[in-house]
């Protein structure tokens, strides 16, 4: 062991002289350790929230959707086929979509209309178990019968079996003028996928009635598909765009959904720059207990360097000292921060259990539950931004004890 560890190792051990030095330490080892907690936990929580949010969406949405040129797309089997044979594509399933206005008693609400065919469609969402009543299998060509986000039905004040009107932007010409054209639905059942997009304003409808209805004939607006890895949407998407029909695109979800996403990963690296502001305070703290221990210990200083210590070993010492603080509040936040990101669906519940309340009250939140989602890269980041800035804040504190002068600093000893 080189010499300077052992003084610098001594020097942390040892009883402190000025009691503020050894005040100091602690609660710089108790900032960095709480920062280091509080960042891997957080992080953790918002990786959950993310990856539930993505599931939610994706569980309406599609990984990845072909589109026809104007919102139309003709021969689809065999565009289908096309993206079946593609790797990681599971399902395939054809759609129509177009805008509309739902009307019920003096309730009118816009709407997003999507026809399916219900058995394909199963196959590329999981709608299925969002389901509060009803099903996709009671969608049948020519019944006119259409299922709802349940905040939509409860805008329009329906419930399964009444009747809504279907107002379509596209105009009839009559005798009397464009007329706008307009059907009478039946309400089959509701859903709720907890994303306010789907729940506020999809309607679903069977595929034939929709390109009924829009006059479609035997096009559609697209087919959506689902691939067996979700991250591999956007090289799927770019391999098929190359033999996929002049004009006809190939859109993954993270271009039709760019927006949100990119909103929920800029929100997660500000939430880590205001909580690495914890550590920062905490490494300013080591600063000031290094500056009053190189005060301090000046007559020690200067007995080492008469006996031959070089400069830079002065500074190895005392760095030895900070990184010591560093190192061991990072450890304590390190492995607090894993066992509660790692048991937070037991701590939280413990939590609401002892104080008579609910964080997340079923009846007001779509994610009742907290979840977490602990990622190596994250706690490998906040480990090294700690440590970091432990050893930056030994520096300038290692510099000032090298330049100390033996002689002034012996004259009164």
């Amino acid at each position: 062991m080189r010499y300077e560890l052992m003084v610098g190792l001594r020097y942390t051990r040892a009883r402190r002289r000025n009691r503020f030095v050894g005040v100091n330490s602690a609660v710089s080892m108790i900032g960095i350790a709480l920062g280091v907690w509080a960042l891997i936990v957080i992080l953790s929580v918002m990786n959950g929230l993310q990856k539930e949010i993505r599931t939610r969406i994706l569980g309406v949405a599609s990984h990845v959707q072909v589109l026809g040129p104007g919102g139309r797309l003709a021969d689809w089997p065999a565009v289908a086929k096309l993206a079946a044979g593609q790797p990681h594509v599971l399902a395939a399933a054809p759609f129509v979509e177009a805008q509309a206005m739902l009307s019920s008693g003096r309730s009118v609400r816009p709407s997003l209309v999507r026809g399916v065919l219900p058995a394909d469609e199963e196959k590329v969402a999981e709608l299925a178990r969002h389901m509060r009543s009803g099903s996709l299998d009671v969608l049948r060509p020519g019944a006119f019968q259409v299922l709802l986000g349940t905040d939509l039905a409860f805008s329009l004040g329906v419930i399964p079996g009444d009747k809504v009107a279907l107002i379509a932007p596209q105009g009839m010409v009559t005798p009397a003028g464009v007329m706008p054209r307009l059907k009478q639905f039946t309400v089959a059942g509701t859903f709720q996928a907890g994303i306010a997009e789907a729940d506020a304003r999809l309607a679903l409808v069977h595929m034939a009635d929709a390109q009924a209805l829009y006059r479609f004939g035997q096009n559609v607006s697209g087919v959506r598909l689902k691939l067996d890895d979700l991250f591999a949407a956007r090289g799927v998407a770019r391999d098929l765009q190359a033999k996929l029909p002049p004009q006809a695109s190939a859109v993954d979800w993270t271009r039709s959904h760019a927006a949100f996403f990119h909103a929920v990963e800029l929100e997660k690296r500000v939430m880590f720059v205001i909580l690495a502001l914890i550590i920062l305070v905490a490494a300013i703290n080591i600063i000031s207990t290094l500056v009053v221990a190189v005060a301090d210990r000046q007559a020690d200083i200067a007995i080492l360097r008469t006996v031959g210590a070089s400069p830079g070993s002065v500074v190895r010492i005392f760095m030895v000292q900070g990184i010591v603080i560093g190192v061991l509040g990072t450890a304590v936040g390190l492995a607090t921060g894993i066992l509660t990101a790692l048991n937070i669906d037991v701590i939280v519940p413990a939590i609401e259990n002892a104080f008579r309340f609910k964080i997340f009250a079923k009846d007001v939140y779509l994610i009742p539950d907290l979840p977490s989602e602990l990622q190596a890269g994250d706690v490998i980041a906040v480990t090294l931004m700690a440590l970091a800035l432990s050893f930056l804040a030994t520096l300038y504190p290692s510099w000032r004890a090298a330049r100390v002068n033996p002689a002034e600093a012996l004259r009164y000893e």
